[in-house]
């Protein structure tokens, strides 16, 4: 029998190889400290009883109010979402920015352009002033690309937007202590991405509006920022599809903001519309199934189906869970004549002015605008929807008929004088139907 042949010292046997692949990294510590004892102590223990430090550190307690609280990596995108309080402004800034310019990138503002506006200012700006006895000389005008346009927009209506995402972000109307766990997780997760939502909805009404508004009184809602912004690829563009002289365009638009300005910045209009505005969208209520049940009760066998559903995912009250309320249904005709009593305003002031400075195209350029006025937009829907603010055709005609029915009445200077100064005299519905009605009242005060 052929005896074994003893291993040299520069090899390992196979078998004291696989003994040395058994040994854990523990067992091969050659001097062992108190950590190392820990750990191949460790090492013997059952895996459930292994401490985990990892886990003891981030793995949050569950939550009711947040579905995702017990997976690490969904819980930072839910905190990413609902960040920032009620409304996501990091979204809001993002999706304007995205819908001024579509996604592409956007040149800066032409020099000759705006230097060939600035060169207009003083004209517009004295016309207007002599017509209305408004002090406009420290209104100063701005011309800034869309984008900037859309971005000092969020700004100037930032405390609207917080009161809007305020309101929807209250009670739900879901029993806290219901024992349907479905229930409770599309609660909180509605409550979760409401701020991402009304973030992203806000910004892209925003957007949409700087690719179609010249200045900041396009939308009759007061700011505090009193520089007049205006966007002046969007005025180019305008007088290029009308074929209407630059320079003539560009003097009525700023007929049109400084005619805005000293209607706005009159305390008859400013306060009161601006606090209903704001009471409009506080009255707002949470409704986070109002998708569901307007989806549910389409009709399939009645027109196109798939239009009603884009309809309905249209309108930004449903999708972002907003129910008007009873409150909001009460305002809205007395919203309605202060808006129509702004616009109508403004709208004669400009007439007057541009007929000046302008000359024979200024009614050209009145009926331009009007008929972009009245094309329904996507931001328009939002605006009328969320912020009450109705801007059609029988709107601004009402409001046209109420100033120039008090001016046939009372005449130019006296129906300035009473439209512009005092305090509450905000026309009522039924006023701006007979403007000998708020004739009559003024006169009392």
């Amino acid at each position: 029998m052929t005896s074994a042949t003893p291993a040299s010292s520069g090899t390992i046997s196979r078998s004291a190889f696989a003994s040395n692949r058994s040994m854990t990294r523990c067992e091969r510590v050659v001097a062992p400290s108190r950590t190392s004892t820990f750990i191949a102590t460790s090492a013997t223990l059952p895996a459930r009883e292994v401490p985990s430090i990892r886990g003891m550190a981030n793995t949050p307690e569950p939550n009711s109010e947040d579905p995702f609280s017990g997976i690490p990596f969904l819980g930072d995108i839910a905190k990413a979402m609902s960040g920032q309080g009620p409304i996501n402004w990091d979204a809001a800034r993002q999706f304007a920015l995205l819908g001024a310019t579509g996604g592409e990138q956007e040149p800066n503002v032409d020099p000759a352009s705006r230097m060939a506006l600035e060169a207009l200012v003083p004209i517009a700006r004295m016309h207007v002033g002599d017509l209305t006895g408004a002090d406009l000389s420290t209104t100063d005008v701005v011309t800034c690309s869309r984008s900037q346009w859309a971005a000092d927009t969020l700004d100037s209506y930032r405390p609207l937007f917080t009161d809007l995402a305020t309101a929807l972000s209250g009670a739900t109307g879901v029993d806290e202590d219901a024992t349907d766990p479905m229930a409770q997780m599309m609660a909180g997760l509605s409550k979760m991405m409401a701020p991402a939502m009304l973030g992203m909805a806000v910004g892209s009404m925003t957007g949409d509006l700087a690719q179609r508004c010249f200045g900041v009184h396009d939308l009759p809602i007061p700011r505090t920022d009193q520089r007049l912004k205006l966007i002046g690829a969007n005025i180019d563009a305008f007088a290029t599809q009308w074929e209407i002289p630059l320079d003539e365009v560009r003097l009525w638009v700023l007929a049109h903001e400084f005619a805005g300005q000293a209607v706005l910045s009159s305390p008859n209009f400013a306060t009161p519309l601006s606090a209903m505005v704001r009471q409009y969208v506080a009255a707002f209520r949470p409704d986070p199934d109002a998708v569901i049940e307007k989806l549910g009760g389409l009709d399939p066998t009645s027109g196109d189906p798939m239009e009603a559903i884009q309809q309905t995912l249209g309108d930004p009250a449903i999708l972002l869970g907003a129910v008007s309320s009873e409150e909001q249904r009460e305002m809205e005709p007395r919203l309605d004549a202060a808006v129509a009593a702004v616009v109508g305003f403004t709208d004669w002031i400009v007439d007057a002015v541009s007929v000046r400075v302008v000359g024979g195209s200024a009614l050209r350029i009145a009926e331009a605008v009007r008929r972009q006025r009245v094309e329904q937009s996507p931001s328009d829907v939002f605006v009328h929807r969320l912020l009450g603010i109705r801007l059609d055709e029988d709107q601004v005609r009402s409001g046209k008929q109420f100033v120039q029915g008090v001016v046939d009445r009372v005449g130019d200077d006296a129906a300035i004088a009473m439209l512009l100064t005092g305090n509450d005299r905000c026309p009522t519905p039924s006023e701006i139907a007979a403007p000998g009605l708020w004739i009559a009242r003024v006169s009392e005060s």
